[in-house]
């Protein structure tokens, strides 16, 4: 479900009342842990953290008037998301993260490729979300985007 929001207060101001708290509280862990240079944004629908033009000047190669993309968070129908295009890009981080998920929640890990479901929303790792927010600067992320994904 995408929402009509221009601000991340906005966009969590119109979720279920029963999922505020939980965006919000990612959004804090989010925030909180993404290193120097991603800055928060609205893009697709949803909360995004991308790399600003003023760091990498040829955007999103889809479209390069949009900053590049990073990671996004969603309240959707059935569940919440957090997409990060890092481990969709970089085996080794995806591997860290399927490792280390069953050490944070009991609950079998519901992911696409680069899309992580919450069903159930009490049972969100935020510490393991923080620590994967964190492992990536952007320059890191602009080397793994232009040598994995970037059409050249």
């Amino acid at each position: 479900m995408q929402y009509k929001a221009n601000t991340p207060d906005e966009y969590i101001n119109q979720i279920p009342e029963e999922r505020q708290a939980v965006m919000q509280k990612l959004r804090q862990v989010i925030k909180g842990n993404l290193p120097d240079g991603f800055e928060e944004t609205m893009g697709y629908g949803m909360i995004g953290y991308v790399v600003p033009h003023r760091i990498y000047p040829d955007g999103y190669h889809c479209d390069p008037k949009l900053p590049l993309p990073f990671m996004s968070i969603a309240s959707q129908k059935n569940f919440v998301a957090v997409y990060h295009m890092g481990i969709y890009a970089d085996e080794e981080l995806l591997k860290w993260f399927t490792s280390e998920y069953p050490k944070y929640c009991s609950r079998k890990l519901d992911m696409g490729k680069s899309c992580i479901r919450f069903k159930k929303i009490d049972d969100i790792p935020y510490e393991l979300i923080g620590t994967l927010s964190a492992r990536v600067t952007p320059a890191e992320w602009i080397e793994t985007y232009e040598s994995q994904i970037k059409k050249k």
